[in-house]
């Protein structure tokens, strides 16, 4: 299983397209809070998520809650300052969480301290920032489920 763990996401549209993603391969979905915008169904909607019925969501109170629940065996956390790429990564584990900071702040110094050795970056031009942070779920996303030959996903389409 693939678990996508956003850490005090900021923005509801990022968050419901990483949602979209989720429902689409079958990824868990991990917030941790304080989030910046509510998860009702009437926010939902307005997000355009019509696929949220799809996505197996998980609410944490803060980062302590999640580790005590899931622990950190298979965890990767992505952010600009990791010192290698998201290509040096093995995701071929059965189970592996892949976690993402707030859009504004990234994850926090000593998280990405404890984890140094499990720091991974998406390559970009120096002068870029960032990609936004949905874009980056995705491309981690799926590269994970690359790596495991993509389990229960459809690999095929229907060209008429």
């Amino acid at each position: 299983m693939l678990n996508i763990v956003l850490v005090e996401p900021e923005i509801p549209h990022n968050t419901g397209a990483i949602a979209r993603t989720c429902a689409a391969t079958g990824a868990k979905l991990h917030l941790v809070k304080p989030l910046g915008f509510d998860i009702s169904d009437k926010m939902v909607k307005r997000c355009g998520l019509d696929y949220w019925w799809l996505v197996d969501i998980s609410v944490y109170e803060n980062l302590d809650e999640y580790f005590e629940r899931n622990g950190d065996s298979n965890l990767w956390l992505a952010t600009t300052k990791a010192p290698r790429a998201y290509s040096e990564a093995d995701f071929s584990a059965e189970n592996v969480s892949i976690m993402f900071g707030k859009e504004t702040a990234g994850l926090p110094e000593w998280l990405r301290e404890k984890y140094r050795d499990r720091c991974i970056r998406i390559p970009m031009v120096s002068d870029a920032r960032s990609l936004n942070l949905s874009n980056s779920a995705a491309i981690l996303a799926y590269e994970a489920l690359r790596q495991q030959g993509f389990p229960g996903l459809q690999g095929f389409g229907e060209m008429k």
